[in-house]
């Protein structure tokens, strides 16, 4: 893993990781066509190691929105935490319930299961891409024929929580379907203000991301064998300065791609998650 395909990694996550076109998915191909495996242990933990990054240049982004949507009283606060809480939880038991049962019966014959297995897999990245795109235009669909309050209050209520959490953990085991994409639409089709629901789903990111970092660290020692800090270190090494680039590439992404995202038409992101599945099927055909 040399540090100029770190440094290109870390440009493509930073470019994709605020607009809903799955971040991982453009990550995962670019692996590819680097000639990289994107489901050795190594790069799915530089993968998370990458959104980590991008998450806390959106945490400097989106801090000053957090605090007018969600902290301007005791009250919004509780609402938010409860709403945040609610989502994270039904994300695991989601998210966790599917990983657990695809391992055991995809990979049942396999003496280490696990669904990172399936992200070198374009065919399957594909057609999650494409129901990310779906999804997209069925809620721009609804959007327009019944536009939300976009001044109303900053609650979210727990119904409202449970399907966002609900649909982030059918995300989980899915490269392709973009997690941002699909919580925002959530949010959109239960009658969130769409600006509001983009504060919510990166919120819900950012309590989910040192849960995957956990997860790619336990994997990463349990198959490599890793046995010293040193080796640790040696190995994870990488990912930390692709955590770093990935975080100078989100800031500098943001401060146009933001104005962009804010003035756009959600379908057009539907449009592109289309046709860049249609992409992703003429590599696999081509055997990558």
């Amino acid at each position: 893993m040399t540090l100029l395909r770190v440094i290109i990694l870390a440009i493509v996550q930073g470019l994709a990781e605020l607009l809903p076109i799955s971040s991982s998915a453009h990550v995962i191909v670019a692996e590819k066509l680097m000639g990289m495996d994107p489901a050795a242990p190594q790069m799915t933990l530089l993968l998370v190691m990458l959104h980590t990054g991008t998450m806390f240049s959106v945490i400097v982004y989106f801090w000053q929105r957090w605090r007018r949507a969600f902290f301007q009283n005791m009250e919004d606060f509780k609402s938010f935490a409860v709403a945040l809480i609610l989502a994270t939880v039904l994300t695991g038991i989601v998210g966790g319930g599917l990983i657990e049962a695809i391992e055991k019966l995809t990979f049942r014959h396999s003496a280490h299961a696990w669904i990172e297995q399936w992200f070198n897999r374009l065919s399957l990245i594909a057609p999650a891409l494409a129901a990310t795109g779906v999804l997209i235009l069925i809620a721009a669909l609804h959007e327009r024929r019944s536009p939300p309050d976009q001044t109303g209050s900053a609650v979210i209520t727990t119904k409202q929580a449970a399907w966002i959490g609900a649909v982030q953990g059918l995300c989980l085991p899915f490269r392709g379907f973009s997690r941002s994409g699909a919580t925002i639409s959530t949010g959109m089709l239960t009658h969130v203000a769409k600006r509001r629901a983009e504060d919510f789903s990166f919120a819900l990111a950012v309590v989910l991301t040192p849960a995957a970092i956990a997860r790619e660290l336990w994997r990463l020692i349990r198959v490599q064998h890793i046995h010293t800090g040193a080796m640790l270190v040696s190995t994870v090494t990488p990912t930390v300065l692709g955590m770093i680039f990935a975080f100078i590439a989100g800031l500098l992404a943001l401060k146009w791609l933001s104005r962009w995202l804010e003035s756009g038409r959600w379908h057009l992101f539907g449009i592109y998650c289309l046709l860049a599945a249609g992409g992703l099927i003429v590599l696999h055909h081509f055997g990558y």
